[in-house]
């Protein structure tokens, strides 16, 4: 087997900070909170995955054209809306 050196100093050195700050944010999707703060939080490059208290496409009317437009992803899976930003992909092959 071939050996190789790897030096991951150097490589956490190239990640951007933003890459790290991102994260999943668990929500509850009921009409109280402000359609702009999922967008925003979305644009920051977090994973949204909201628990869908009432009508999905009445709660998530407002929002999910605008996450569509900037090239995000919304999936419907078991009673939760899962927003991500862009280049994030939910991969639904399995379901």
């Amino acid at each position: 087997m071939d050996t190789f050196d790897l030096d991951l100093l150097a490589v956490e050195d190239q990640l951007d900070e933003e890459d790290i700050e991102s994260r999943v944010v668990l929500g509850v999707l009921d009409g109280t909170t402000p359609p702009n703060e999922w967008v925003g939080s979305v644009r920051e490059g977090n994973v949204l995955v909201l628990a869908i208290e009432g009508d999905l496409n009445e709660l998530a009317a407002d929002f999910a054209r605008t996450i569509k437009d900037m090239g995000g992803h919304l999936v419907h899976f078991r009673g939760f809306l899962i927003v991500t930003p862009p280049g994030i992909h939910v991969d639904t092959d399995r379901l």
